[in-house]
């Protein structure tokens, strides 16, 4: 909200700087984002009238004025398209400075200028410079701009809580002003309007609560050619309101004033009568902006006998507007229920939504009418006001107990600044005793609807004892550590060990496209959304697979030609074949996740282009893997999968207990995708990671290890897991490490048949090893081999 800080000054003037009272504001809890002069710097520019006007001689565009500023006349160039002779303008004198300029006798076109005729946008007033700035006709020559504008002020932008309501107008702005200051605030001097006519507009609340209380006024014989006066354009446009006619300047200043919304209805249009009432599904109501909206069920309307008129407390309708050619008006000034406009806002709604004065309607429309018929006259009929008493709002009485407030506050506050808090709040407020307890019993008023419960009272109190004042202690607690099973590895370990492999974590929907979500798991159901959220977000995953691989479209369609992303989270199925869905047969499942496509490295002129392989990737879950210090009992088991590669995917397999898959992208469905790189996936239950094998220490050998390079040829289809289960299997405990270096096909080799290079590593924890021993350690081994596979040694 904006305000013209002069403008709050009218009603309480606190001796405070500009600076001071917003920081006074901030504190009091209404944050000020920032302050602003109305207008630059400036000086040397005063009320000027144009006596005349000629024709430049050399310049169709230009013109030639002879202006007064009041004690002699000057000659100025001018290109406004509104320069003419008898208007009053800001002129500034030669030797007047602005920011980026300074005013000089010139010749324009070789016609001498004295001067220069102001627009709004020169003055820094705003950015309109279609023409100069036209002042009342009665302003008086040669007065100094600032002072005839008022122009040293500052405009304050207001920030305030949804709770705050009663501060989006400036009486609210005041009261809390004064309130801090300990000053007396100078109300509204509200002149009641005596009817002149009886004429009167019939009204029907079929709203409930929604629309409790409905004030209205006819006024007829309006003057809309009537000018609004200068002080109300001003305050309107600092506020950020545009002045259009004197109606809407009107209602929209008293809302500014008072912080009640009205609306003003051409009487002549208006039908039978007016009801407010609740849509039907698909009415229809043209608003003020010439749109056309279709009503939801729930929607507060304003109708008459022709129909729905406008939206209730968000815009009016275009059948019953008012235009320069109104003459008779209905003023509206109703209390709707913040929830009836919640999540409808629109213009005014955001006062509405917020909240209003449920006992302000009347008083509203009172000042609306007397400044009505002080700018374009007219006669005033009654006011009406039509109530549904059992649904209005109640006066509330909260109860405040003194240790209560000591409690939440952390400080003692005597027992008389809480009663002179209260009276300078005007909360009505009495005490009583309750079993030896100091309590006071508090009516909140009209206006601070937000008074609800005793925590509410001890805010408004330390608000107003200022939160400077309060004690600042540090709190005392007793700490524990929680207690961490070291068997219980760290998800944040294994999310930072996949970034220093290169990969980024990625942070995906829980809802996913249906089509994604078959096409990646199609074997499970997924559980649907009632209300998604669109069409792509209509079900909850069931693997972490599809919003990983939605990311990595979006990375590969922006050039990003290596992708590497990862994500932990939950997952979420149902059993097959259930007939309703509840929650408890939801299961969640967290998980680890993966997608990778791209080269094997970053671009660089010393780096393998290649593409990354199904290896690679294996070989990064083997690294994570590694972290539960048993990776031992982790197995690779060739097994398809609905999403991957018959011959490139595999089963992740604990203790033959499936925990997870990986491989590479079924070919149909990275064609679907149009991705042109191979994409691999990995995915696995996050409760099979962070088991983690208890570390125990054993002392080094001193004694010297032994390595024999052995390479036997087996079956293509006997795979390395196989051969080093079984050389573990068949070797003695001197056997340290067994590494596969080689696999070779090729010349000299069976076609279906391949060559497996292995390193065998010996140590003895207490002697070293003799090379008999060593030879027949390895001879057992290749025994094995040619016992289960039929393995023979390559010569």
């Amino acid at each position: 909200m904006k305000f013209s800080e002069n403008w709050l000054r009218e009603f309480v003037n606190p001796d405070l700087s500009t600076q001071a009272l917003v920081d006074q504001l901030t504190m009091a809890g209404l944050e000020v984002d920032g302050f602003d002069p109305v207008a630059a710097a400036f000086n040397k520019v005063v009320v000027g009238e144009i006596l005349e006007t000629s024709p430049h001689p050399d310049a169709d565009k230009l013109v030639v004025c002879r202006v007064s500023s009041g004690t002699e006349e000057h000659q100025v160039v001018c290109g406004a398209p509104n320069a003419r002779a008898g208007i009053k303008v800001p002129f500034a004198l030669v030797g007047a400075k602005f920011p980026d300029l300074k005013i000089k006798k010139a010749k324009l076109r070789g016609v001498e200028s004295h001067g220069m005729l102001c627009s709004e946008r020169e003055l820094g007033l705003s950015e309109d410079h279609q023409g100069l700035m036209e002042l009342p006709l009665e302003a008086p020559v040669g007065d100094n701009i600032i002072d005839y504008l008022n122009l040293d002020d500052s405009i304050i932008d207001l920030d305030l809580t949804p709770n705050r309501s009663d501060c989006l107008s400036m009486i609210g702005l005041a009261r809390e002003t004064g309130l801090i200051n300990q000053l007396d605030v100078n109300e509204v001097d509200l002149q009641k309007v005596e009817p002149s006519i009886e004429d009167t507009f019939p009204v029907e609340l079929s709203a409930g609560a929604a629309c409790s209380r409905f004030v209205g006024r006819i006024v007829r014989n309006i003057d809309q050619s009537a000018q609004s006066p200068l002080w109300m354009k001003e305050k309107l446009r600092r506020s950020g309101l545009r002045s259009i006619d004197p109606v809407v300047d009107v209602t929209n200043y008293v809302m500014l004033e008072l912080g009640q919304p009205l609306h003003a209805y051409d009487h002549a249009k208006l039908k039978d009568k007016i009801v407010v009432r609740q849509a039907t599904a698909g009415e229809k109501v043209t608003l003020l902006d010439g749109s056309e909206v279709e009503t939801l069920a729930d929607t507060l309307l304003i109708t008459d006998g022709s129909g729905p008129i406008g939206l209730a407390g968000v815009m009016g309708g275009l059948s019953t507007s008012v235009t320069h050619e109104t003459k008779d008006i209905f003023l509206e000034g109703a209390f709707f229920a913040p929830t009836a406009i919640a999540g409808r806002a629109r213009s005014y709604a955001h006062r509405f939504e917020r909240g209003v004065d449920w006992q302000g309607q009347k008083r509203a429309i009172e000042r609306a009418t007397e400044l009505l018929i002080q700018i374009s006259g007219g006669q005033a009929g009654p006011v009406t006001e039509t109530v549904d008493s059992s649904n209005l709002p109640t006066e509330k009485t909260i109860e405040l107990r003194a240790s209560r407030v000591s409690r939440v506050l952390g400080v003692d506050i005597d027992n008389r600044v809480v009663d002179d808090i209260f009276a300078r709040l005007n909360f009505p407020a009495s005490t009583t005793d309750d079993n030896g307890e100091l309590v006071w019993i508090v009516s909140a008023p009209s206006h601070r609807f937000d008074i609800a419960i005793e925590a509410d009272l001890i805010e408004e109190i330390s608000r107003v004892y200022g939160y400077n004042n309060l004690p600042t202690r540090t709190p005392v607690a007793s700490l524990s550590m929680s207690k961490k099973a070291e068997t219980e590895l760290s998800l944040n370990r294994v999310r930072d060990h996949l970034v220093g492999r290169g990969y980024f974590e990625a942070i995906t929907y829980s809802f996913v496209d249906t089509t994604m979500q078959a096409a990646l798991d199609p074997e499970q159901t997924p559980i649907a959304l009632a209300n998604p959220l669109s069409a792509e977000m209509s079900v909850m995953r069931t693997s972490i697979w599809p919003g990983l691989v939605k990311s990595l479209i979006y990375n590969v369609n922006r050039q990003q030609a290596r992708v590497r992303l990862f994500e932990s989270g939950l997952c979420f199925s149902q059993p097959a074949n259930q007939a309703g869905l509840a929650f408890d047969n939801i299961s969640q499942i967290k998980k680890l996740a993966g997608v990778v496509c791209g080269p094997r490295q970053d671009e660089n002129w010393s780096n393998d282009p290649q593409l990354v392989d199904f290896f690679d990737v294996k070989g990064d879950i083997e690294s994570v893997l590694a972290l539960t210090g048993q990776a031992e009992s982790f197995q690779f088991v060739a097994q398809s999968h609905p999403a991957l590669h018959a011959g490139q995917s595999a089963a992740i397999q604990k203790d033959g207990a499936t925990v997870g898959y990986v491989g590479l992208l079924d070919p149909r469905i990275q064609q679907q995708l149009d991705i042109r790189f191979p994409i691999f996936l990995f995915e696995l239950t996050a409760d099979s990671v962070i088991a983690k094998k208890l570390v125990h220490s054993e002392p080094m050998s001193r004694f010297p290890e032994v390595r024999r390079d052995i390479a036997v040829i087996v079956d293509q289809g006997v795979t390395a897991a196989e051969l080093r289960q079984c050389i573990t299997t068949g070797a003695t405990d001197t056997l340290q490490n067994l590494k596969l270096f080689d696999v070779y096909q090729g010349k000299g080799i069976d076609p279906n048949r391949k060559s497996l290079a292995i390193g065998l590593t010996f140590q003895h924890a207490s002697r070293t090893l003799t090379d008999d021993e060593i030879n027949d350690s390895v001879d057992k081994i290749v025994a094995s081999l040619e016992a289960q596979f039929g393995a023979s040694l390559r010569n």
